[in-house]
C-alpha cells in the first residue's frame, strides 16, 4: 500500500515529500531542512517508513492602505 501525498491534520493539509526514511532521525534531518525554509512539518510512521508530510506557513505582507 502507497502513503497517501496528502493528510489533513487540526485542520491544515499537508503534503508528502515522497521519500519513506528508515529510521526516525533520518526522516527529523529532512524535516529540519524544510522547516529552514519556512514550512510545518509532521512526521508519521507506516508500515514501519516514516513519512514527512510538510506546509508551507503563510508570510505575513504589509499591504499599503490607500
Amino acid at each position: 500500500m502507497s502513503p497517501d501525498l496528502a493528510m489533513t491534520k487540526e485542520g491544515k493539509k499537508f503534503m508528502w515529500d515522497g521519500q519513506p526514511y528508515d529510521s526516525k532521525e533520518e526522516a527529523s534531518r529532512a524535516a529540519e531542512s524544510y522547516q529552514g525554509e519556512n514550512f510545518e512539518i509532521q512526521i508519521e510512521e507506516e508500515g514501519g517508513k516514516f513519512l514527512v508530510y510538510s506546509r508551507r506557513t503563510a508570510q505575513q505582507v504589509a499591504v499599503p492602505t490607500q
